[in-house]
Order: C-alpha cells, then sequence, then structure tokens
C-alpha cells in the first residue's frame, strides 16, 4: 500500500446555524478555533483547514489576540484557508449574484486580513450544487472544488477525483469526499481501513478528512496521535498531514487524464428546495431590492453627488449572505433560528429600502417638473438594462370621477382605479401599464379633474367565468375554480391538455430534508373553488378571483388579463393549515417532443421530464411542438418567490409549500405523544405569471420578463 497516500485533511465543520442558533454557533466558532490553535502547538506538522469569512470575522471582532494568532499560522501555512466565500450557502437557491457576491466579500476579506485568496472552492456539506458554479468558481479566484453531495447512491460520477465543467468550458478540478466530512474525536483506524478500497488506478492518491464536526471541535490529540502512528503500516498507506490546496497541487503536477462532468450535481435532499417559503420569498426580495439600490444608487452618485452608501450596502450583503448557510437557506434549522434570519433580512431589506429611496428621491427631485396644482407628477424607475412595458400601481389620493393621466407628451394614458391598502376613504389605487425607457425613468401626470380631456382605453371582455384578449381566451370551471381553458388564438391551439393551475394536495411524511425522496406524487385531494368570480375590470387589466378550500386550508389566486399582454399575472394567497402535506400547482402541457429548460443561477438547464423535484429560480420553461401543426410552441411559468419544480407525464408542476417538522432529521421519528411545530403554517402571498408563447423561451424573452416579475418598476409621486 506504500505507493498509495492519504491525505490527513484537518478540519471541524462548524455549521453556525443547524439545530442552534448563531449565537450558540458564534460560541463554538472561538472554541474550535482556540482548539486548532493549541493543536498546533503540540504538533509541529499538524495543519489545519478552514473556510467561511464570517466565521473569522466572528473571532476578529471577539477576540483579537487569537485573530493574530491565526494570522501567524497561516504566514506559515499550516493553517489554511479554502471556500472563499462568505459562507458555506446552499448551491442552488441563492441567485447568481448572490455566488458572485460570496466570493468577492469572502475573498476580499481573506486578502485584506491575511493576504491570500482561496484557491478551493468548499461546500463539504451543500445539498447539491448547480451546474454553473465552476464559471462562478473560476471567476472568484478557484481552480479547485470540495463537495459530498449528492452521495454516490444519489449520482453517479466517474471517481473520486473529476473535473467539472459549466456551459461557458469553465473547469474546476473537483474532489467528492469519501463518505464524511468528519471524524469522531477517536482513534482513526476504522475510519482509514474503510476508504482503502476507494483507490482507483491511476489515482493513487486520496483526501481523507478528519476532525469532529457539524457542531465544530476539530481534530483530537487522539486523532493526531492516531494518524502518527498509523503512517507507519505497511498494510495502510502512507498518511500525511495536508491540506486540499497540497493534494489538488501534487495531482494536477502528475498530470492524469481524468474525467469531466459537465451540468449540476444534484440530488440531496429535494425538500429542501421548497422548505420554509419565507426564509425562500425573503432572499429572493432581499436579492433584488440591494441590486436595484446599487444601480440607483451609482446613478445617482454620478449624476447628483448623492453619496453611495458603500459600506451600508456591504453590511446588507453579508446579512444576505450569510441567511444563505445551507441549513438556514435550506429551511432546515430550528424554528427560532428563522426569527434570527428575519431579523437579518430585515436590517437588509431596509438598508436597501433607504439606499434606493435617497436615489430615486435625487433624481426625480431634480428632473424639473413644471409646476401645476392640478396635476401630480407621477416618475417610474425602471431598474432593467432593457425597455419595458409593465403594470404599475401606487396608492394616491383625490383622484376625481373625470381624473386622465397623461404621459410625458401629453398623450392619454389608460388607466384604472383598483381596490386601495387603505380602507379608510380618501386613497386610491392607480393602476397603468407604464413604458419605460432602459435603466431610466418617465414622467406620467395625473390630471386630477378634467373637462376637456377624455379617458382611453377600452376593457377586454370579460365576465365571472372567463377573460378574453385579443390574443387569448381564459375560462374556468365554477365548480372547481380550475382554469378550464387557455385557448391561443392567433395560433389556434389549446395551452393546456386538461385543467390548469390546479391545487393539487400531496401526502409527504418524509423529514425537513425529504431525505432520500425524489418523487412527489402521493395525491390526497385538491382545492375546491368556493367563490369564483371578477373583481377588477377596466382599460388597464380585468381580475377574476377564485376561492377555494381544502380542510380548514384557504387559497386565493387573483388572475389578470391585460389587452395588449401575452402574459398572465397571478396574485396567491394561501392560509395552509395541513401538516405533513404539499401543495403543487399543476399546468398539463399540450405540446409533444418537449424540452424543459429552468433558470438555475446565472444560467439555465435542461431536464428530463421524469417527476423528480427539481431546483430552480425564478422561471421553468416547457416547449415542444403543437401536435397537428408542426409548430415550435411553449409555456414559461415565473415567479417570484418559489424555487422547486417538477414535470411529469406532460404535466408541469410548481410546489408552493410542504410542511414538515421544523428540523426534524431521519431515523429519528416523531413522538405521537408530543406536539411539534410544522413549516409554513398560516398565510403567505406570492405572485406567479403564465407565458405561453410561440418559438422557444428565447424568443419569449422569458428571462426578462421573470426579471421584471422579481424587480419591479419604482413609482414614485413627486411634486
Amino acid at each position: 500500500m506504500k505507493d498509495k497516500r492519504l491525505y490527513m485533511i484537518g478540519n471541524a465543520h462548524l455549521d453556525p446555524v443547524w439545530l442552534w442558533q448563531w449565537q450558540e454557533g458564534f460560541q463554538e466558532a472561538k472554541a474550535t478555533f482556540r482548539s486548532a490553535l493549541d493543536r498546533m502547538k503540540e504538533y509541529d506538522d499538524f495543519i489545519f483547514t478552514s473556510s467561511s469569512a464570517a466565521m473569522y470575522e466572528w473571532v476578529e471582532r471577539s477576540d483579537p489576540a487569537m485573530f493574530e494568532e491565526i494570522r501567524q499560522r497561516v504566514k506559515e501555512g499550516r493553517w489554511v484557508i479554502v471556500g472563499g466565500w462568505w459562507i458555506q450557502p446552499d448551491c442552488n437557491i441563492p441567485g447568481g449574484e448572490s455566488f458572485v457576491r460570496q466570493g468577492l466579500y469572502g475573498q476580499r476579506y481573506f486578502k485584506e486580513k491575511f493576504g491570500v485568496i482561496a484557491k478551493v472552492g468548499y461546500n463539504v456539506d451543500s445539498f447539491g450544487h448547480n451546474g454553473m458554479l465552476p464559471q462562478i468558481l473560476k471567476k472568484s479566484g478557484m481552480d479547485y472544488y470540495v463537495m459530498m453531495r449528492p452521495m454516490p447512491n444519489e449520482k453517479g460520477l466517474p471517481g473520486r477525483l473529476f473535473r467539472w465543467r459549466s456551459d461557458d468550458g469553465s473547469e474546476v478540478l473537483t474532489f467528492r469526499i469519501m463518505y464524511e466530512y468528519l471524524s469522531w474525536g477517536k482513534d482513526l483506524e476504522n475510519h482509514v481501513r474503510r476508504v482503502l478500497g476507494e483507490f482507483r488506478e491511476p489515482l493513487n492518491d486520496l483526501m481523507f478528512f478528519y476532525g469532529v464536526g457539524n457542531h465544530g471541535g476539530g481534530p483530537t490529540k487522539e486523532n493526531i496521535e492516531s494518524i502518527k502512528r498509523l503512517s507507519g503500516r505497511e498494510d495502510l498507506p502512507k498518511l500525511v498531514f495536508a491540506a486540499p490546496d497540497h493534494y489538488f497541487r501534487d495531482t494536477e503536477n502528475k498530470g492524469l487524464q481524468l474525467p469531466v462532468v459537465h451540468g449540476d450535481l444534484q440530488h440531496h435532499a429535494s425538500g429542501c428546495y421548497a422548505a420554509h417559503s419565507g426564509i425562500k420569498q425573503w432572499n429572493r426580495r432581499a436579492e433584488n431590492k440591494l441590486m436595484a439600490a446599487e444601480k440607483f444608487s451609482a446613478l445617482a452618485y454620478w449624476l447628483t453627488g448623492q453619496p453611495y452608501p458603500a459600506a451600508e450596502l456591504k453590511q446588507a450583503w453579508k446579512n444576505v449572505l450569510f441567511n444563505q448557510f445551507h441549513d438556514i437557506l435550506a429551511g432546515t434549522s430550528i424554528e427560532p433560528a428563522y426569527e434570527d434570519a428575519l431579523y437579518l433580512y430585515g436590517e437588509a431589506m431596509a438598508i436597501g429600502d433607504r439606499a434606493l429611496n435617497y436615489a430615486i428621491q435625487s433624481l426625480s427631485w431634480r428632473i424639473g417638473i413644471e409646476q401645476d396644482e392640478s396635476m401630480l407628477p407621477i416618475v417610474v424607475f425602471n431598474p432593467h438594462a432593457w425597455a419595458s412595458r409593465v403594470n404599475v400601481e401606487l396608492e394616491v389620493g383625490g383622484i376625481k370621477p373625470n381624473a386622465v393621466l397623461l404621459d410625458d407628451q401629453g398623450r392619454p394614458v389608460p388607466f384604472q382605479t383598483v381596490k386601495s391598502l387603505a380602507a379608510a376613504r380618501g386613497r386610491y389605487r392607480l393602476s397603468f401599464m407604464a413604458d419605460l425607457p432602459p435603466m431610466g425613468y418617465r414622467v406620467y401626470k395625473l390630471v386630477k379633474e378634467s373637462e376637456s380631456i377624455r379617458p382611453v382605453g377600452e376593457p377586454i371582455q370579460a365576465g365571472d367565468h372567463y377573460m378574453e384578449n385579443d390574443r387569448f381566451r381564459l375560462e374556468f370551471d365554477p365548480e372547481s375554480g380550475w382554469i378550464k381553458r387557455l385557448y391561443d388564438k392567433k395560433v389556434g391551439h389549446e395551452v393546456f391538455q386538461g385543467a390548469g393551475a390546479r391545487p393539487v394536495v400531496i401526502a409527504d411524511t418524509s423529514d425537513t430534508w425529504s431525505h432520500d425522496v425524489l418523487h412527489f406524487h402521493n395525491a390526497v385531494g385538491e382545492f375546491k373553488a368556493v367563490k369564483v368570480r371578477r373583481v377588477e375590470h377596466g382599460p388597464v387589466k380585468s381580475t377574476i378571483r377564485v376561492v377555494s378550500e381544502y380542510g380548514k386550508s384557504r387559497l386565493i389566486q387573483d388572475f389578470s388579463m391585460y389587452p395588449d399582454r401575452d402574459q398572465i399575472d397571478v396574485k396567491v394567497t394561501v392560509d395552509w393549515r395541513e401538516q405533513f402535506k404539499m401543495l403543487k400547482l399543476i399546468f398539463p402541457m399540450n405540446v409533444v417532443f418537449s424540452t424543459h429548460t429552468y433558470e438555475i443561477p446565472y444560467g439555465t438547464i435542461e431536464r428530463e421530464s421524469n417527476g423528480e423535484e427539481e431546483p430552480g429560480q425564478s422561471w421553468v420553461d416547457y416547449t415542444g411542438l403543437v401536435p397537428g401543426i408542426n409548430k415550435i410552441y411553449g409555456f414559461s411559468l415565473m415567479n417570484d418567490a418559489k424555487y422547486s419544480y417538477s414535470i411529469r407525464n406532460k404535466e408541469l408542476a410548481l410546489t408552493v409549500l410542504l410542511s414538515p417538522i421544523y428540523a426534524h432529521h431521519i431515523p429519528y421519528e416523531p413522538n405521537p405523544d408530543e406536539e411539534y411545530a410544522f413549516i409554513d403554517q398560516g398565510i403567505q402571498q406570492f405572485h406567479y405569471a403564465m407565458l405561453p408563447h410561440e418559438g422557444t423561451w428565447v424568443d419569449a424573452q422569458t428571462v426578462r420578463r421573470a426579471a421584471e416579475l422579481n424587480c419591479r418598476p419604482i413609482a414614485l409621486a413627486e411634486t
């Protein structure tokens, strides 16, 4: 065995939040780092590997002396920094920009404090890895990657070591950890022996991760003594103290021909794509808020001299990045941890709101709007780099029956009032379609009373159970509340081949992660309508509200159709009272020879229609051929809060929620005599949109439409 080598990676996987709150994780980070430093004093050849800039910052602020010790050990090369990210995040749910910021703030911190940047990406406990990570890692200065999940029983890979490639051709040399990223604190002989069968020619070197983990701890004296004892055994490989950097560098120097893996690395814990709707919606909102705030803050700095709030925005991003830790964002931590997460997201959102408000008010104040007491100027800002035509709503006061809305050329614009957010009189909610320039603004003027200008625009045809514009006819079954028909008049095509937007309740008794569960199809019921009626009707949009019930739960879907838009918007309110159940909205597609495209962080991926639960970002698309006429036709489903989808038997499904017990992990069984806290109980709201389209999702500009749904225009009533 002496021709083989085990690189012994001393580490301490530390979940800052999981079955405990961050305050306990904070304490354990200090204890773990102290222990690693003490082992270095006792053993001159011991090497320690550690990631996650957030925990270094904890130590820096709470124990500067220990932080200085770490700095000296980094200089010696015995304390090796890996990861290069702020935290070890979930690697499916964060948006592309969040992964970039993980690298930006993590690597910047390590460079400033230790004079190094990490060369090894390091997410040993994350529950799957999106296929764009090689590009993001590479551009963040990391050439290598260490992961563990999915395990061999969850995804077959050509070996422990392989080159992982993203769509742009970027590659990172990747190692999948054997068995575990930790060990117990005792003798390691049994651990070492169980990996002997993992050696495969020509790869004679492997990494072995040891040290007490999850709640921290790190390598123990007994760990280290056993390595020294075992390293001289003839029947075992040579054991050497090392870090992942050493392993990857030595392996590359051998010039081995290694297999290439292209695509994402799934599936592990597929319930995590949907678990805890709150944390996932807060994450999506915070990402979009901060990106909009940065854009307009930069513009205001250049154009008006408004100070750019760099320090505040950095803190906001650090809050968001911390909350993307895999056991937080995946929904698998204890219930109080989500109160802590909400506070961090709240601070981030407040910073974003302030920055955005200062910026747009600085810009709008200098537009030079002429004074006219009979008009209310409305400035609408577009946060996107393309021209947008979007529905804008804002609360105003003092609208008279003969009011009109004008654009910046003095032309009347269709508008209507919809239900105000205020129950008190005197407030109105104005709704209109705004045509906005790229990353710019447009000024509209509400003439409060007009005798000479006539309002413009005609409503679509709409009753309590149907709506129809020039492109589509949408019909509802009054008994079930499901979509009975969505007909494309231009193409002559029925978009659905059965009931659409069907709310199906599925039994799910799995744990919080849904370990070893890939399919959720055990339907036990469906929401049925108690009320279907038209609630809005005007020249901008018509809305049909479907109120449905299942057991003690209630679902409200407001379907809105516009005279000149191909997109149908839906506002959803769910009051969920079920336990051990999942809710899906199902759309049966009427095309053949289909492809199924999902948005992933800064990219897309095509997947099979095998019914497995799949992670996706703000949209998924189902495109194929219209039966009989050989025409390419598709359907994009977009949303502003969800990340979990499935496609099975030509049915596209959006997973709305699931309701396991908080932090329940198999093999532990719930005690029937105990009371437990269940996830996703109560009221939540989100939006989705249906975009049937000719051609592909690229032709339909699905990416832009989804971005407009998630990051909406900013409307300001000026003076």
